[in-house]
């Protein structure tokens, strides 16, 4: 099969950006977007020309990393799909696909794809630690969790982080990226001490990095890849108006 792409080239943040146009020839259905996208890196090398740089790592769904708006949707907009996980096969031969980078200020280009994410990270790290004793590995039933937590808790442990619910937002919202994250530890035991303290910081550093505020159209939740419900953004903002409310 054979496509056109539509790829957005930029040299850095302060350069302009522009969409350039490719071929990508004699694909076959079961590769993935980004198998793909080497494909079509080869032969621009090939021909001298400067590769599409984009962001992979894994390749399996997990790390996040493959952030791609695919023709005006994050990820590509396949239920549960990472765009590393989206295959050719879901394309018709002939198709023109748009490929951006995240549309985000707290996002800036590095370059072509690439945008720089680290704004996630300084929200991860502003949430502190979770008290609980070094050593041994304790025993499985030490400390009890109702099934119910531990379920809810993994949920949102799923978040990978690739910043899809930012990029889709109107108002370039990290608040299913932070719920996610202060919900998957507040859940459990051990992430308890530290509870109010989290939801303060993670939330003042996501407001302080640019974000904007949530207004609840749920376009995070129908592109998230882990299918985070926009549940934890409820859960997140009665911990943080019952902290504030608590003296902080």
């Amino acid at each position: 099969m054979d496509l056109t792409l539509k790829v957005w080239r930029q040299k850095n943040a302060n350069a302009p950006g522009q969409f350039e146009t490719y071929p990508a020839r004699n694909l076959i259905p079961d590769m993935s977007f980004l198998e793909m996208l080497d494909v079509v890196n080869e032969d621009l090398v090939a021909r001298g020309e400067e590769p599409i740089a984009f962001d992979s790592d894994c390749r399996e769904g997990i790390c996040g990393t493959c952030s791609l708006v695919i023709n005006g949707v994050p990820h590509g907009g396949r239920a549960g799909t990472t765009a590393c996980q989206l295959h050719m096969r879901h394309f018709r031969d002939g198709q023109t696909v748009t490929i951006e980078p995240w549309r985000a200020r707290p996002f800036p280009v590095i370059k072509d794809l690439i945008v720089d994410r680290s704004a996630l990270d300084r929200i991860m790290q502003a949430g502190g630690f979770v008290s609980v004793r070094t050593g041994g590995a304790p025993d499985g039933n030490a400390v009890p969790v109702s099934k119910v937590d531990a379920e809810r808790a993994m949920d949102a442990a799923q978040c990978i982080g690739c910043g899809a619910c930012v990029a889709v937002c109107k108002n370039a919202s990290a608040s299913l990226f932070v719920a996610a994250k202060v919900s998957h530890l507040g859940l459990l035991p051990q992430g308890k001490p530290e509870r109010d303290r989290r939801v303060l910081r993670m939330v003042q550093t996501m407001d302080a990095a640019g974000f904007g505020a949530c207004t609840v159209t749920g376009s995070c939740e129908a592109v998230c890849p882990k299918q985070i419900s926009i549940n934890f953004i409820a859960r997140m903002n009665r911990d943080y108006a019952l902290t504030l409310l608590r003296g902080g």
